[in-house]
């Protein structure tokens, strides 16, 4: 198993829910964490619980992105590992009261979460094909993308966050064949119902209702449970292109 302890790493989105979570887990697992969102506050307070920093980022923006890592990079050297949690979820349905969708929200979603991943692993991917390998296979450094089980079984409402997240998925693969020589390592994590900040503002009989739906465990997933998801994936030198659905095996109704 690879140990990255003393490397440091980038999580996006890491103001809260998943990717505060993950921050947290490589921070414990003895990375140097760099948190990018664009709640400074809670980004910060973060950062400081887990004695990494932050850094105000908008991942739609490859210039501001490659600032991020320049200031990343600064602080506390090339980031081997990347995991891009930053994302939005809007819900609109492709006609309603005869109205279409908003094109301009169906771009914004796009360009969030499939964009903005896009951004930060290739702008991190190009840093880590600079640096020395590390270890015995040669490795420099490994990206995880988060995808949804929408991608998959997109519910009503949801046609742009799936789109967005079906992107991330297809772009798993060629991108890990197309850093393969560079021995950076691609995944992605498809995660279920999750108790991340938009399910917490829910009432607790709705989220325990929502939690009975998986088979088992049947309940909401944990951000923590995503977060040793990623920390496997970060050690485990066979992982490479693919796409891990951890959902306690639901597949989603229409609605």
């Amino acid at each position: 198993m690879m140990d990255w302890a003393g490397s440091a790493a980038i999580v996006t989105g890491a103001a809260s829910g998943l990717g505060a979570a993950t921050a947290a887990k490589l921070a414990e697992s003895g990375l140097k964490v760099t948190i990018f969102d664009l709640n400074a506050g809670a980004g910060e307070a973060h950062a400081a619980r887990i004695g990494g920093t932050f850094v105000s980022v908008d991942v739609s923006d490859p210039a501001s992105v490659a600032a991020g890592i320049d200031a990343a990079e600064g602080r506390q050297g090339v980031a081997r590992i990347l995991v891009n949690c930053a994302g939005i979820g809007p819900a609109a349905k492709t006609v309603s009261r005869g109205a279409a969708h908003d094109p301009a929200l169906f771009e914004k979603t796009i360009r969030v979460n499939l964009m903005g991943s896009f951004n930060c692993a290739s702008q991190a991917a190009a840093r880590m094909v600079a640096a020395d390998p590390i270890g015995q296979d040669g490795a420099r450094g490994v990206i995880v993308n988060t995808a949804s089980v929408a991608a998959y079984e997109g519910q009503v409402g949801q046609v742009a966050y799936s789109a967005s997240k079906g992107g991330i998925v297809g772009m798993t693969l060629p991108m890990a064949r197309d850093l393969a020589d560079k021995g950076i390592r691609v995944c992605s994590i498809a995660p279920g119902l999750f108790l991340t900040p938009l399910l917490e503002g829910l009432p607790e009989d709705v989220q325990a209702s929502l939690g009975a739906q998986v088979p088992f465990p049947p309940r909401l997933g944990d951000p923590a449970d995503y977060a040793a998801m990623v920390d496997h994936i970060t050690r485990n030198p066979m992982l490479n292109g693919e796409v891990i659905r951890l959902d306690g095996a639901i597949r989603m109704a229409p609605r």
